[in-house]
């Protein structure tokens, strides 16, 4: 956020100590909250999801580990989210400014070349809205990943704390393994809405086909000459 926020002064206003706590907090925040749970024997295998979480068996212990739940996802997935959203706005309306000054600069450009050819103008007027629309959607794809992925199991986990309403196990397990796949999905997500890793995914495609074809075809070739040879004989 700082980074993106103010690049310019990025080197006077993000110092050695300031990183230094930023990752000291990261740290903190994922050591208190299971150490916490730890200490107060909530963790442990939990039926709904399969898996080892935060689960409390005590009717008397209710109000407590709603609060805990409520805490620990506040400052987990909301202050995330918000940090996310409020870093990738700054960075859209980056993005239109330096499309806005490309675009004028494009379109200066086409009124000076009288002669330019209709199709080579019709080009540059796509490649300009295309220009417009491509920071939205790698932004819009990188929240709408992160909301598929952690919204589920945490909306759950706190319908839960209500027991009025009946969850199922097939569905606690999805939001779970959900969860799990954010970490597993980013990679490629964020790869492949680059143009150039695609460009190298479909080369290397396409050589692995090429290569496919060529030894099928080596192989045909072969079998039709032996079936060949014992009749001119």
């Amino acid at each position: 956020w700082v980074a993106v926020v103010f690049p310019l002064s990025y080197r006077a206003k993000m110092r050695l100590r300031d990183a230094a706590l930023m990752v000291a907090y990261t740290w903190l925040h994922a050591l208190t909250f299971p150490a916490a749970a730890l200490a107060l024997s909530w963790l442990g295998f939990h039926q709904l999801y399969a898996s080892c979480t935060l689960c409390s068996r005590r009717p008397d212990e209710r109000l407590r580990f709603a609060v805990f739940t409520g805490a620990f996802h506040a400052l987990s997935f909301l202050l995330s989210f918000v940090v996310l959203c409020c870093t990738y706005c700054k960075v859209l309306k980056v993005a239109r400014f330096h499309c806005k000054r490309i675009d004028v600069i494009t379109m200066q450009t086409l009124v000076l070349l009288v002669d330019i050819h209709p199709s080579v103008r019709e080009r540059c007027l796509e490649e300009q809205k295309r220009r417009r629309q491509r920071a939205t959607k790698k932004i819009s794809t990188f929240i709408g990943t992160f909301l598929v992925c952690f919204a589920p199991y945490v909306i759950t986990r706190l319908v839960e704390l209500s027991s009025a309403v009946p969850i199922s196990s097939h569905w606690g397990v999805l939001s779970k393994c959900l969860a799990y796949s954010k970490a597993a999905s980013d990679p490629f997500v964020y790869s492949l809405l680059r143009h150039q890793y695609r460009k190298s995914c479909k080369e290397i495609l396409n050589r692995v086909l090429h290569r496919r074809s060529l030894r099928s075809s080596g192989l045909t070739g072969d079998s039709h000459s032996q079936n060949i040879l014992p009749v001119s004989e």
